[in-house]
């Protein structure tokens, strides 16, 4: 078979693939592997077309030994990092070089690698300190009702921070299984929304927040799940509730719907804004990372877990939305959910 014919064959492979000839030069090579290695391998010297010492040193092997060998090739993609496996295996004089990208399956590990850590990290502090106050109890507190009253109390508060995480882990793989699936009831915003407020008021009143509905346009139900949808607003009214202002108002505003570019198709928007001291723009785009907090000591104080705004972008996407964040130091902070009306 003619090199040329190989070239065509090569090419028409969606992996990418790459032919070294005997004379140790690149003699074909398909679109996707030059995505990887440059445009203009074609004639260059392996070494130079590869100039990864661990993909260069499988080769020499294969020469040597006539065995199929595998190596890792670390790429770049814009601000990605890539990771491929090479398989290099021998056709008589030539050898072929397949990549195997591994970017997914690295990122993913390195997801459940980092979320169990976090999720280990978020229990262990209540454990502590509730293994203390135990300890404690049994020991030099025990007939302290001072001590013990005091202490007690602190346990609750660690033991209700545990549960909410629990519960926020929880709700978190409910939202994630079930993201793929469009919702299908219908759901009136107002009615929910004055639900919801009506429900945060407690809250309210211990931080000194007045919360007010803003309707802006009377509108029929939407498609969604209710459910989801207040879970989303709880989120959203109670952050502002805790990191706004004390003596100032949270406003809820349900807006008019109109023709969304992004979202190809008409929305509603309902806002949460605040008035409370901002967040500094570097931290906005991570907002939506489990478990980031832009204060760590504040987000545990006032009970946060760090799934929260998670759970709420996983929710916004089952429902085809879309979450945007607009926040300045000491000028409160926005967050506005567009729900397509189709």
């Amino acid at each position: 078979m003619s090199y040329s014919r190989i070239a065509a064959l090569i090419d028409a492979l969606p992996m990418p693939v790459l032919l070294v000839g005997a004379d140790d030069r690149v003699l074909a090579a398909n679109p996707a592997v030059k995505d990887i290695l440059g445009a203009y391998v074609l004639g260059q010297h392996f070494i130079t077309a590869i100039r990864q010492p661990s993909v260069v040193a499988a080769i020499g092997e294969v020469r040597s030994s006539g065995a199929a060998r595998h190596a890792e090739y670390m790429g770049r993609d814009g601000a990605r990092d890539t990771r491929y496996r090479v398989s290099v295996a021998p056709a008589e004089a030539d050898i072929v070089l397949t990549f195997e990208d591994q970017t997914a399956t690295q990122e993913a590990g390195q997801m459940r690698r980092d979320f169990v850590a976090n999720v280990s990290h978020e229990l262990r502090t209540p454990l502590t300190a509730l293994l203390g106050f135990i300890e404690t109890l049994g020991g030099a507190a025990r007939d302290d009702a001072v001590a013990r009253d005091r202490f007690l109390g602190i346990m609750s508060r660690e033991a209700t921070r545990m549960t909410r995480l629990v519960d926020d882990l929880l709700s978190l793989s409910r939202v994630e299984e079930d993201e793929r699936l469009r919702p299908k009831d219908q759901v009136d915003l107002e009615t929910l929304l004055s639900s919801v407020i009506k429900g945060l008021e407690p809250q309210a009143q211990s931080a000194d927040v007045t919360v007010t509905l803003d309707v802006q346009s009377q509108m029929g139900p939407i498609t969604g799940d209710a459910g989801q949808l207040a879970q989303v607003f709880t989120n959203l009214i109670e952050n502002a509730i805790k990191y706004g202002a004390s003596g100032k108002a949270v406003t809820v505003s349900l807006l008019p719907p109109q023709m969304n570019t992004r979202l190809r198709s008409e929305a509603v928007e309902v806002t949460v804004t605040d008035q409370g001291d901002g967040i500094e723009s570097h931290h906005i785009a991570r907002l939506t990372e489990r478990f980031y907090r832009v204060d760590n000591h504040r987000s545990r104080e006032v009970g946060g877990t760090g799934l929260g705004l998670a759970i709420v972008k996983h929710i916004v996407n089952r429902h085809r939305g879309r979450l945007v964040i607009e926040s300045s130091l000491g000028k409160g902070t926005k967050v506005s959910v567009f729900l397509p009306l189709s």
